[in-house]
């Protein structure tokens, strides 16, 4: 039996990571943990935050992951060094990937990054960015109204291109050139995200971190070798309904979800 990959989130958005870990490696299985019930983490102390994803991550220890990805910025921030310590399987965040996709294409070298308060309150995306080039011009802005929008499948709503334009309005005078999308709820959210800011470049994490888990499965001979098509399985804690309307909009696949309460 193969062993699969575990994906843990507050709630919908580690689903774009999903849907790039299963467009480039498709025999994978993935086990994905949404806590939709507490989301967000954005405006959680570091302790829930942190307790919080011990309780996704232990309870998809039983399905015997060979790699754990943490596909909550907030969490990647508070939880992934202590994981990385504690754990025997890769572990892998959403930070850094996001940081190299930024720097690969900005011109300007000016750059914004935009996630929940835990996120930005954090600095790490700064910190990670100016640990590779120095150089940049990096302004970071919290919008906490993002993740609700997308928790609630208000995507294609008018109610949410006036949330977002006002949210990004402090970007306006910045002349940035590159905008990191720091919570993978926001891809969600990006037509609407670009409308507003015209020619700016967005980065979203989702692909590059796909890219380092199947690199990191290649060289550890770990990528699936099984032809039969794998059976993803999704947990949320909150209501299903919700949960599996988006993700099967966004992954454009049927699923299942189970409820699990803690």
């Amino acid at each position: 039996m193969s062993q699969p990959i575990a994906v843990i989130d507050s709630g919908v958005g580690g689903l774009t990571v999903v849907q790039e870990i299963i467009r480039q490696i498709p025999r994978e299985e993935i086990v994905y943990f949404g806590d939709t019930a507490r989301c967000p983490y954005g405006p959680r102390s570091r302790e829930e935050v942190r307790n919080f994803s011990l309780q996704l991550i232990h309870f998809l220890e039983q399905f015997n992951p060979k790699m754990l990805v943490i596909a909550c910025n907030t969490a990647t921030a508070v939880i992934l060094e202590e994981l990385r310590e504690s754990y025997s399987i890769p572990v892998i965040g959403v930070i850094h990937p996001g940081v190299r996709a930024a720097i690969k294409v900005t011109l300007s070298g000016r750059i914004g990054v935009i996630g929940t308060i835990g996120t930005i309150q954090s600095s790490l995306y700064e910190e990670a960015l100016k640990q590779v080039h120095p150089g940049l011009y990096i302004t970071s802005l919290a919008c906490p109204a993002f993740v609700p929008l997308v928790e609630q499948g208000k995507l294609d709503h008018e109610e949410a291109f006036d949330i977002v334009c006002e949210a990004l309005k402090p970007l306006e005078k910045e002349n940035i050139d590159t905008l990191i999308l720091g919570c993978t709820h926001y891809p969600l959210l990006a037509p609407i995200i670009q409308d507003v800011m015209g020619d700016v470049k967005l980065i979203s994490s989702a692909d590059e971190t796909a890219r380092e888990v199947s690199t990191i499965l290649f060289h550890k001979n770990q990528l699936s070798k099984d032809f039969c098509r794998p059976v993803h399985r999704f947990f949320a804690s909150g209501k299903k309904e919700v949960f599996q309307k988006i993700a099967e909009e966004w992954l454009r696949i049927p699923i299942k979800v189970e409820h699990v309460e803690f």
